[in-house]
């Protein structure tokens, strides 16, 4: 939560330079309470375990969030009951005329199709034309964050020719950032995907900044200032066992995959993994939240114009 500091005070520019939460008498008094609308559109197949991961995050807040689970309005899922899905989940065309603080798309394991080629991409871009008119701030993870690139710019997704696949050293690029505030210099974060976006093409792109790096997987936390959205192209969401799960279940089925790196102790499968991920994911939920806290028109309707 935001420090209340009179502006004329010396305290308040410097630590609003060093990124502080800081918020001034006048913004202060014009502020009343809602419970925040935070939307999460569900692209992957487990949905349960999804939903859980992103609500424990945005959850971790003093603030009341109302949580809307959304999907695609043609698409099937296959691995999540129909039932749960009727009782919990609207699709995308019930809930277009409504509005969001915030929107977060999941990635999707559709890494190797073109993006035209989605059964359900003619909708997608509708949510994320949407999302210009009806949501304050959206969140693409994984595959959600490089499609919302590919349709704003342009940006391309690049195979690899080994799955990008463990635990990485992350640099803070950008410590002053409010989406950062608390963040190490250096951050381990969890990495899956067969694809990435070059730092190159993304510097192409006026108004794009990279917050997150890596020397060994790239950019990772891209923030899209004229689109109101943050693209975050690895996991922080992850469990500490869903590297695990999907090791073991691509050793089962007789699948060529590498021993995520960094992720076992002694990188050994044999041993339970330890997470240490956790304080950021949820320090950089959080910093999202508060910032949509802080800026969101208290009028839903308000929100777009």
């Amino acid at each position: 939560m935001p420090i209340k500091l009179p502006e004329t005070l010396p305290a308040f520019d410097v630590l609003t330079r060093e990124g502080v939460m800081v918020m001034s008498d006048t913004a202060a008094a014009r502020q009343d309470i809602r419970p925040l609308r935070i939307g999460l559109l569900n692209l992957m197949p487990k949905k349960i375990q999804t939903e859980t991961q992103f609500a424990r995050l945005i959850g971790a807040t003093p603030l009341q969030i109302e949580f809307s689970l959304i999907r695609m309005s043609e698409h099937e899922t296959k691995n999540t009951a129909a039932e749960h899905m009727a009782e919990f989940y609207r699709p995308f065309q019930e809930v277009k005329d409504e509005r969001f603080d915030g929107l977060i798309i999941t990635g999707a394991p559709i890494e190797h199709l073109p993006y035209e080629e989605v059964t359900y991409w003619d909708e997608l871009t509708e949510v994320f034309n949407w999302t210009q008119t009806h949501v304050h701030q959206t969140f693409g993870v994984c595959w959600g964050g490089m499609a919302m690139l590919w349709h704003f710019y342009g940006i391309a997704k690049h195979m690899l020719d080994a799955k990008a696949f463990g635990c990485f050293r992350h640099r803070n690029l950008v410590p002053t950032s409010p989406y950062l505030r608390g963040f190490s210099d250096d951050v381990l974060i969890p990495v899956s995907r067969w694809t990435e976006l070059r730092q190159s093409e993304i510097d192409a792109v006026a108004g794009l900044n990279t917050l997150i790096g890596s020397d060994q997987v790239g950019p990772c936390l891209i923030e899209d200032p004229a689109h109101r959205a943050l693209m975050i192209l690895n996991h922080f969401e992850y469990d500490s066992t869903t590297l695990k799960e999907e090791y073991d279940r691509d050793i089962a089925s007789g699948k060529s995959i590498n021993v995520p790196s960094n992720y076992y102790p002694d990188d050994n499968p044999a041993r339970m993994p330890m997470n240490r991920w956790r304080s950021h994911a949820h320090l950089l939920y959080g910093n999202w939240i508060n910032q949509i806290y802080q800026t969101t028109p208290y009028d839903l309707a308000q929100i777009g114009q």
